[in-house]
């Protein structure tokens, strides 16, 4: 492959999937959104979220899609599946993944890695002393490419 040229490898969308038994709309309007993102291409990993006993006072938390994600990028990276990985997310806990995916372009010289994070977080994933790629994403291009479907709407 020449320098400027590439192809689209994989795109993973991570996310949690409502109870049914807890939130019927919900758990409909993610199904709804997962045949969207299906459609598009992109290969979906959807885990069920865990309801706190305070629920719904308290919201559900997605548990262990950071860690699928994680564990896709390294073995994706180590398998040279990928030139270049562009990783989406603002969830520290991906530190690790982005500390294994460094490790080993230094050593074999790829893959690159690019983050992309939300302006105004406080939040990001670092790496001390490393200097990472940014894309920052503002409100303006937010706006411009976010998906205003109401999913809880039956079609």
């Amino acid at each position: 492959m020449s320098g400027s040229e590439y192809s689209l490898a994989h795109v993973g969308v991570y996310a949690g999937m409502p109870s049914r038994k807890r939130t019927e709309t919900g758990y409909k309007a993610r199904r709804r959104q997962v045949a969207r993102w299906e459609q598009t291409g992109a290969r979906v990993f959807a885990r069920p979220l865990r309801y706190p006993k305070a629920w719904p006072a308290e919201p559900a938390r997605e548990k262990g899609i950071d860690v699928k994600l994680a564990i896709d990028m390294v073995t994706m990276a180590v398998a040279d599946q990928y030139d270049r990985g562009i990783l989406v997310s603002c969830d520290t806990d991906l530190a690790p993944a982005v500390e294994a995916v460094l490790a080993l372009k230094k050593e074999r010289g790829r893959p690159e890695l690019e983050l992309v994070a939300w302006e105004g977080r406080a939040n990001k994933i670092g790496i001390g002393g490393v200097k990472l790629t940014y894309r920052m994403i503002d409100r303006n291009l937010f706006d411009s490419i976010r998906d205003g479907t109401d999913y809880t709407l039956d079609p």
